[in-house]
């Protein structure tokens, strides 16, 4: 039993780091960081204009501003529908083997406590379920993916 055990939260654990490796870089691959960060910081600008001709009633700057709001609201549609086939591909990764883990792990336990964490540990005080024990791997496995990729877990905007 406990050979089984730790055969399966060594394979949840692995599912969680092939789905942080996956989705990273589906992301690297699909939203270049440079092109994100130069429209994010093109979009922010054209805002604090508007808000500033908005304020002090510049007639002919709001209308400069009008004539590049078509430009920023094109750059705010390719980053939405990047943002949205990114979360597709990544649900449907996540979706994909989290149904395979549930078929063949379902309500057996997957991993043992040292202690029992109340509402968390399973029926038996030093098991842990499929579920709690996913959510454990991917906070750890999205983490070394990250250090593996040389990603940024937190955006960065360096635009001051």
């Amino acid at each position: 039993m406990a050979e089984s055990i730790f055969l399966y939260s060594v394979v949840v654990f692995a599912s969680s780091f092939v789905i942080a490796m996956a989705s990273m870089m589906i992301n690297q691959k699909l939203l270049s960081q440079e092109q994100v960060l130069e429209w994010r910081r093109e979009i922010n600008l054209w805002n604090e204009e508007k808000k500033r001709a908005e304020k002090l009633g510049d007639k002919k700057l709001l209308a400069k501003l009008k004539r590049r709001e078509k430009r920023i609201l094109q750059i705010q549609s390719k980053m939405l529908k990047r943002q949205v086939i990114i979360l597709s591909l990544n649900m449907a990764l996540f979706l994909g083997i989290w149904q395979i883990l549930i078929f063949y792990l379902g309500n057996k336990p997957v991993a043992y406590l040292p202690f029992r964490i109340p509402f968390i540990s399973g029926p038996s005080q030093y098991t842990l379920s499929l579920f709690h024990w996913y959510i454990i791997c991917s906070f750890m496995s999205t983490i070394i993916a990250s250090r593996i990729l040389h990603v940024s877990l937190t955006p960065s905007l360096s635009e001051k």
